[in-house]
């Protein structure tokens, strides 16, 4: 290898590794039972991070990583989770969510409270013991907010790709767990908003808020009355509008992306080609973001406590989310065994999780060491699900009983 690489090079080797590295893995140690390939392409971004790869062999992770190689990732990795985020809000069906409105808020309440109430006690223990996971321009309440909210969340698309893989996203317990997953995602965005109210820029704030209020209506109305080509290129400029918008108040401008979906209802789309779209961007375009992500782990207070911040973070995740559930489904008098299944399906994390800490991070409420438990935290959560649920129920999925339970 020459002395100094070629940006241009260097920046082909790593989008090189990005794509090949994981899927070598997934499809030559058959990981899909314990990992899907997104989680696996997760764990390869924090691998190659600094705190990894960047320790064992630093000569040439300097070589791989210049700067002007950060920084075409960076852009191609925000481009890419601003689409996806986008996307997630299409997704996101609020009428799913309304439906069975006393048993959805019951669990959804139950699913996100808990684990909040727990992780939020997790945190602040932790913040006694690691001063340093706090960020530079939080307070002690904001972070042992946003962790306590981490250990809450729930991906939605990963849900979606695991229930498939069980077999059971088109049944009706499929059905339930989706709803339970969407109120709880409009609820975590909500607390993110809370989480980043900046008292010095809170009007701005506000007159973002009133005025995506306003303007909501009318794009509905527009998109509704254009065809389906029309509505992509539109969506995409309302898309990057909302963006820059809620970048500019100082939220985030991935808040801003994910509301810029919400709004948009997934039926005004060919259904193949919305699927097609979802899928090219997770398979072309996340793997950047991923690895940009792990190049922002670090492991300052020492890898032996961020491991255990992490530890401590998956356990308050885990029992907050379970009992929550057990809670849930005592009051709703559910079938033996739902509570369990469900609790487990609500558990996986991966994407929406790294999301989240990414904001929590860029807005300084977080440290990279609390970032970096938040997202060993997260994969760990979501490579519990399957094994859990198969330790159960066993290599036969989810009993037909469970299945279509209502």
């Amino acid at each position: 290898m020459p002395e100094t690489l070629h940006p241009k090079t260097a920046y082909l080797l790593v989008m090189l590794g990005i794509f090949a590295l994981p899927w070598l893995v997934w499809r030559l140690a058959r990981t899909e039972d314990i990992a899907p390939l997104v989680v696996v392409q997760i764990v390869a971004g924090i691998l190659l991070g600094p705190g990894i790869a960047g320790a064992l062999f630093p000569a040439l992770h300097a070589q791989l990583f210049q700067p002007a190689v950060v920084a075409n990732l960076n852009g191609l990795a925000w481009w890419a989770v601003i689409i996806f985020l986008w996307l997630a809000g299409i997704e996101l069906d609020l009428k799913l969510a309304w439906a069975g409105r006393r048993e959805t808020a019951i669990t959804a309440g139950f699913a996100l409270a808990t684990p909040l109430l727990v992780g939020a006690v997790a945190a602040w223990g932790l913040l006694q013991w690691m001063p340093g996971l706090l960020g530079p321009k939080a307070s002690e309440l904001q972070f042992i907010a946003a962790l306590g909210m981490g250990a809450a969340v729930t991906a939605l698309p990963i849900l979606m790709l695991l229930m498939e893989k069980l077999g059971i996203l088109r049944t009706p317990l499929g059905q339930r767990v989706l709803r339970y997953s969407s109120l709880d995602d409009i609820a975590i965005w909500v607390v993110l908003a809370l989480i980043l109210v900046d008292t010095d820029r809170l009007l701005h704030q506000v007159l973002f808020l009133a005025g995506f209020g306003l303007l909501a209506p009318l794009v509905r109305r527009g998109l509704r009355g254009v065809g389906e080509l029309d509505r992509w290129a539109l969506g995409l400029m309302w898309l990057l509008a909302c963006a820059l918008a809620s970048d500019a108040a100082g939220l985030h401008f991935m808040v801003g992306a994910f509301l810029a979906g919400v709004i948009i209802d997934r039926q005004w789309f060919v259904e193949e080609r919305f699927d097609l779209v979802r899928n090219t961007v997770l398979v072309f375009m996340m793997p950047v973001f991923f690895l940009s992500t792990g190049l922002r782990t670090e492991w300052d207070v020492g890898g032996a406590a961020v491991l255990v911040a992490a530890a401590v973070m998956l356990a308050a995740s885990v029992f907050g989310k379970r009992l929550g559930v057990v809670i849930a489904g005592r009051l709703l008098g559910w079938k033996p065994g739902e509570a369990y299944v469900i609790g487990w399906l609500l558990q996986t994390k991966a994407l929406i999780e790294i999301i989240f800490a990414t904001i929590l991070l860029d807005k300084g409420v977080i440290s990279a060491d609390a970032f970096t438990a938040l997202l060993l935290m997260a994969v760990a959560s979501t490579m519990l699900t399957i094994p859990m649920l198969r330790r159960r129920l066993g290599r036969g999925g989810v009993p037909e009983a469970l299945r279509q339970g209502g």
